[in-house]
């Protein structure tokens, strides 16, 4: 809950996102909580250079939320995305556009033309060479949109995961197989 780590969080709020900070306390000397987060239909919203800073590592989950979204969700002021482990506003244009999300890539950010319609969130395609690209968060956000595809999808070169979170396969199968 480090408030430069947390813009991803008030992004979400911004589109609709159901989520709750729970328990906010410190440990090892950094805010922290725990989240609950329920579904919920988003809508597109205006990012501008003033939360890229809060958002460089979530960007590329971002980008899926705003896929599946309702509305433009315009990125702006996000230049420095392009030098990170892959150029993220090249790669999660060109795959997300695989999947069949509608982006238009700007040389500083892009336009999500969100696939939701009449407050029901969109679904994204099983695309059929995901690529990583070497990104860990690139990886793992191709993930989570592949869960809003019909068909299974598999994403190449997943291993660079483990840099962040070794346990991410499990961590999603253990939720999505939780009841309720």
């Amino acid at each position: 809950m480090n408030p430069t780590r947390t813009g991803l969080l008030e992004i979400m709020k911004k589109m609709g996102a159901d989520i709750q900070v729970l328990g906010l306390r410190e440990a090892a000397g950094e805010p922290v909580a725990d989240l609950r987060v329920k579904s919920s239909a988003l809508k597109g919203v205006t990012i501008g250079h003033d939360l890229i800073p809060h958002t460089i590592d979530e960007f590329p989950v971002l980008c899926v939320a705003a896929a599946v979204a309702e509305g433009d969700t315009v990125i702006s002021g996000a230049e420095e995305l392009r030098v990170k482990e892959s150029d993220r506003i090249a790669t999660m244009s060109r795959e997300l556009q695989a999947m069949g999300a509608l982006i238009e890539e700007r040389p500083d950010g892009m336009v999500i033309r969100g696939l939701g319609q009449g407050g029901e969130n969109g679904r994204l395609n099983a695309a059929d060479k995901a690529q990583s690209h070497g990104d860990h968060r690139v990886a793992m956000s191709l993930a989570i949109g592949g869960l809003t595809a019909e068909q299974s999808m598999t994403i190449a070169d997943t291993s660079c995961v483990d840099t962040s979170f070794p346990n991410f396969e499990k961590t999603l199968t253990d939720l999505l197989t939780q009841p309720g």
